[in-house]
């Protein structure tokens, strides 16, 4: 039988915390700075209440208090007579958190996502960035009905703030599920930015098939800062990798945005494992510049379907789906054209290209 996979980020499907949507990422950056900045003084038990406000004041655009207990009133920062206050003496007076304001997809985006999906036909698909598995579910349902819908999905909440998951879309039926959200590192912090999610998924064949779905640490704050995080979150994965699994003779896939380039220091524990192959570099052995699957400032890889070897035994082909970028044609020359629908970077499918792989299993 013939099975093809793929991985998407498609930053969000239907709605993403505002903060995500700048153009320039650093803008965004800057903001979840702020953000933090503020969600400290918010835990102090007695309150700088100017500081609370100037922070705020850089930041009530992108986020909101939801306030599930408190003695002061459900607003502890308010604007009376043109004056911003805060009500709360101290975190001993309110209890909630910080919630990022979202902003809704329009319509042409969601379209844009669906096209991409349906045009690669994966049997199963690795989605990057999505809110929750009852939205995988509503996507499904409103935009991939008919022979594009996908029986099985499969998400779980993981470990970032904003609400950006690692879900599966499937034509098998999945068996057993598993979490790594718990994973702590050397420091006692979370292991994985979202989840190492890894789903057995049952073939007609009688065979299992394992993928594990990730999404690495960005490039946020610069690579010196981001570098370490993604080192251990690449040595983790090939731990599970080692210790679960036989490469050598099970049907295992690593796929992700793992956010970082082949030849770089942080994936080189998980890139370098025996036994394990990046299907793009089966695909084009001798041309590293086939394989982009992102522009920031300049084309590069940093979205994977990485395979045990029985799997590249079974390898057919693999290719990167890149027409609901934006602005396309002009990173690849004029090779690639986008779809007529996406006519900028708002209602682009994704800014990722969508990487797939066919096996003969």
């Amino acid at each position: 039988m013939t099975i093809k996979v793929a991985s998407f980020n498609v930053e969000n499907l239907f709605s993403r915390a505002k903060v995500l949507n700048f153009f320039d990422h650093s803008n965004g950056d800057d903001i979840l700075g702020i953000v933090g900045d503020l969600q400290t003084e918010l835990e102090r038990t007695s309150y700088n209440k100017p500081r609370i406000i100037e922070l705020y004041g850089q930041v009530r655009e992108f986020v909101k208090f939801n306030v599930i207990r408190s003695s002061v009133g459900h607003r502890i920062v308010y604007r009376r007579n043109n004056v911003w206050r805060v009500a709360a003496d101290g975190r001993n007076d309110w209890f909630g958190y910080l919630e990022f304001k979202r902003d809704k997809f329009d319509d042409d985006t969601q379209k844009n996502i669906a096209r991409v999906i349906r045009d690669v036909g994966a049997d199963v698909l690795c989605i990057v960035e999505v809110e929750n598995r009852i939205t995988l579910e509503q996507f499904n349902s409103d935009r991939l009905s008919g022979q594009n819908r996908y029986p099985y999905s499969m998400l779980i909440d993981g470990n970032d703030s904003r609400g950006i998951d690692v879900g599966l879309y499937s034509r098998h039926e999945p068996g057993a599920v598993w979490t790594n959200i718990f994973d702590r590192n050397s420091r006692g912090k979370d292991m994985f930015s979202r989840d190492c999610l890894e789903v057995e998924l049952y073939l007609p064949s009688g065979e299992s098939l394992y993928v594990l779905l990730n999404h690495f640490k960005s490039k946020s704050g610069g690579e010196r800062r981001s570098d370490p995080r993604r080192t251990e979150q690449a040595e983790a994965v090939a731990e599970i990798l080692t210790t679960e699994y036989d490469l050598q003779s099970e049907h295992v896939i690593v796929m992700g945005d793992l956010n970082d380039t082949p030849a770089r220091d942080p994936l080189q524990p998980l890139l370098g494992l025996q036994d394990l192959h990046d299907v793009l570099e089966l695909q084009f052995p001798d041309t590293p510049a086939d394989r982009w699957t992102y522009h920031y400032s300049r084309n590069e890889q940093i979205d994977y379907i990485l395979v045990s070897e029985p799997l590249k035994q079974a390898f057919v082909k693999a290719d990167v789906f890149r027409r609901g970028m934006a602005d396309v044609d002009q990173y690849s020359n004029g090779a690639i054209q986008p779809y007529t629908q996406v006519t900028g970077w708002r209602n682009a499918a994704s800014d990722h290209g969508a990487v797939w792989a066919e096996f003969d299993i």
